[in-house]
């Protein structure tokens, strides 16, 4: 298992989640996204050059582990690094939590909630200052063009009441991922740890998704 976390956060995010798959048989792969925690970095690009730590620890995996079966878990900005990854070969499984379909997207709703209505006519000014400030342009930053060519199955979840990346835009990644597919809809959730928030509900549904593609013979 190889778990990946947010923004401006660290590999210690996951230990809960490591913990737990721990105890369940699975070995899990911990570790500081580019530009966060130990990691190297003076930019943080919302997925894009974080993409390449994803690819490198894929790559460690495969390594050390020839043979065995990989799934992903990546949260917010955790899982939108492993959509633009797009790993070659794909992982067996991924677990995507909390990811936004653009950046456009993003930044719009994060506005709204601070600005009201007003945040999203402000966006556009910000998204023009993105190539200067972080190297990258909104073009890199969109997963919901790049998650059907993901490759593996995919497990989407998000918080009901999510106002960073809203219920319709997870069904709009839904939509546009290729199958095998299952969507959760954790009920009363916002843009929060969702294993934090619920972890006997969390973890009885992860487990469950990653049963199907790491432990079963087909």
């Amino acid at each position: 298992m190889l778990l990946l976390h947010g923004v401006r956060s660290d590999r210690t995010q996951m230990l809960g989640r490591a913990r737990f798959l721990n105890r369940a048989g699975y070995a899990a792969l911990l570790i500081d996204l580019p530009g966060h925690g130990q990691s190297t970095g003076d930019r943080i690009t919302f997925g894009a050059r974080e993409a390449a730590g994803v690819k490198a620890a894929l790559e460690f995996l495969r390594r050390e582990s020839p043979g065995e079966r990989i799934a992903v878990i990546g949260v917010s900005l955790g899982a939108a690094a492993a959509v633009l990854a797009l790993p070659s070969p794909a992982p067996d499984a991924v677990v995507l939590e909390s990811m936004y379909p653009t950046i456009e997207d993003a930044v719009a709703n994060r506005l709204t909630m601070v600005l009201g209505p007003a945040g999203a006519v402000l966006a556009g000014p910000l998204l023009w200052q993105l190539p200067l400030r972080a190297g990258v342009s909104t073009d890199d930053l969109r997963p919901l063009e790049r998650i059907a060519c993901l490759g593996a199955p995919v497990l989407l979840a998000s918080g009901a009441q999510d106002r960073h990346t809203t219920w319709a835009e997870t069904e709009q990644l839904f939509d546009a991922a290729a199958g095998p597919k299952e969507l959760w809809r954790v009920e009363g959730a916002g843009h929060v740890d969702l294993h934090a928030y619920g972890p006997g509900a969390y973890e009885r549904q992860v487990l469950g998704f990653l049963a199907k593609y790491l432990r079963s013979e087909g």
